[in-house]
């Protein structure tokens, strides 16, 4: 399966979900990019903690933080 950069205007390409989008903005992919790239930065940090129940929910609650900042982004 090919892979689209979630900025791409292209995005909505392998979604079958929903139907029809609205086209970013310059300034709402950057704002995008940054929440994902935050996101990321926290679970690295999560990671090099170490593993635990607490640490495993830290990381699932971090993924929704950064999915329900994109879908205010995107919707």
């Amino acid at each position: 399966m090919a892979q689209v950069d979630s900025a791409s205007d292209n995005r909505t390409a392998n979604n079958a979900v929903r139907h029809q989008y609205r086209v970013l903005s310059d300034a709402e992919k950057a704002q995008m990019v940054a929440i994902k790239d935050a996101g990321a930065e926290l679970l690295n940090l999560i990671a090099a903690a170490g593993n635990s129940r607490e640490l495993s929910i830290a990381r699932t609650k971090t993924e929704e933080a950064v999915m329900w900042a994109v879908k205010h982004i995107t919707a």
